[in-house]
């Protein structure tokens, strides 16, 4: 099976490529009614009305998030791929009509190589296609940022062939980076679970090395990602994963995106933020801000142990207010007798649990020390992969 990727020829007319030079400091221009030729969309509309004239958000996509207002995303852009950044490649998922690409491109020109744009919304490619008609540096890949199949034909297309690879104990890798929007969508969280678990196998973009991640993405799936200390409310599966394989961190204050309203598309409506915010913690209008991931040098996740940590975890979390002791028995039958081998007393210190713990409480590290006696118990099931769904045919984002 093909994956096609349109890619049109590069327009050099010096009154193209004088105009985009030019693209920060010229006004913003609002249309009233929508352009009809390339040239004119390489300006985004002004203002949500605009807006919402322009990109009409169906059903099918209105979870989409994008930001909106200019002066936001050069904020973003430049705390993605701050001073210093050189000859970055970067790999753009999500992108919307492009209000952050336009920024990212809009940065010192040193600081990125190459812009590698994912995008399979054709309203949206409408207003991305000029850009890779007046930046040598853009790429853009038609495809579905959702589904594994993109990354891989990718690889396949020679797309990624100038970018290095570089040893895991060799640091943060220098040139690769990965940006997105993450919908406002449970599968979204699905995603970034799927991130997270191919840092320790070196998978997908990790097969270059210690790839760093930016987001932005709701503040519900931050608060998820990085439930930890004091704030055990919403600690999850996802936030042990997160916390075995990455250092995850806010590059800008919560504050710099908020009011939703003032900075997102699609625009709220009165209805939307007086009912369905109350009920839905994914409804349009929640807030949203950035996070930057970066995979540990140190994996506590060891390799090829991830589907014992999935299935650990998931069963475990079932009862996640309950000490271990007391929800062990919900992992498999006979599971009991792991109790005895983590608090064995003639283990080290720093080898064994206290099994009063509630299950919520759990750091990290003291999953890998009951990780490490389960994979160890003979019983164990034979079977410990879950059909989650991440496989190609996973519904579109």
């Amino acid at each position: 099976m093909s994956f096609p990727i349109r890619r049109l020829p590069i327009l050099t007319t010096r009154w193209h490529t004088t105009l985009f030079q030019r693209l920060p400091s010229f006004p913003r221009r609002c249309y009233s009614t929508p352009p009809s030729d390339s040239s004119s969309k390489i300006h985004l509309p002004c203002g949500p009305e605009e807006w919402s004239k322009h990109f009409k958000a169906p059903i099918l996509i209105n979870h989409r998030i994008s930001v909106r207002n200019p002066a936001t995303a050069a904020t973003i852009a430049d705390a993605f791929v701050p001073e210093g950044s050189q000859d970055k490649i970067i790999v753009e998922a999500y992108p919307g009509p492009g209000q952050l690409t336009r920024a990212l491109l809009a940065l010192p020109k040193e600081r990125i190589k190459k812009l590698i744009v994912i995008e399979n919304w054709e309203p949206y490619l409408e207003w991305l296609r000029p850009l890779q008609e007046v930046d040598p540096r853009v790429e853009l890949v038609e495809m579905n940022p959702f589904l594994w199949d993109t990354y891989t034909r990718m690889t396949e297309l020679g797309i990624l062939n100038d970018v290095q690879k570089i040893e895991w104990n060799k640091g943060v890798h220098p040139q690769l980076q990965f940006i997105s929007h993450l919908p406002s969508t449970v599968y979204s969280e699905q995603l970034l679970s799927q991130f997270l678990r191919s840092m320790p196998e070196g998978h997908w973009l990790f097969s270059y090395g210690r790839i760093p991640l930016s987001f932005i993405l709701s503040e519900h799936l931050y608060r998820r990602v990085v439930a930890a200390g004091q704030d055990r409310s919403a600690r999850c599966k996802l936030s042990v994963v997160a916390e075995a394989t990455a250092e995850c961190t806010a590059p800008l204050d919560f504050a710099t995106t908020q009011p939703y309203e003032q900075h997102f598309h699609p625009f709220p409506s009165i209805r939307s933020l007086s009912i369905e915010t109350k009920k839905d913690a994914r409804a349009i209008g929640r807030p949203f801000r950035t996070m930057n991931i970066v995979p540990l040098e140190n994996q506590i996740v060891a390799k090829g142990q991830m589907d014992t940590w999935d299935f650990c975890l998931r069963r475990l979390y079932v009862k996640k207010s309950t000490p271990l002791k007391d929800a062990i028995n919900i992992l498999a039958p006979n599971s009991r007798v792991l109790i005895g081998a983590v608090t064995n007393p003639n283990l080290p210190e720093s080898e064994r649990l206290d099994v009063s713990k509630k299950i919520r409480d759990m750091e990290a590290h003291e999953w890998a020390i009951f990780m490490k006696a389960f994979d160890n118990w003979p019983f164990k099931p034979s079977e410990l992969t879950f059909q989650e769904g991440y496989s190609s045919s996973l519904r579109s984002l």
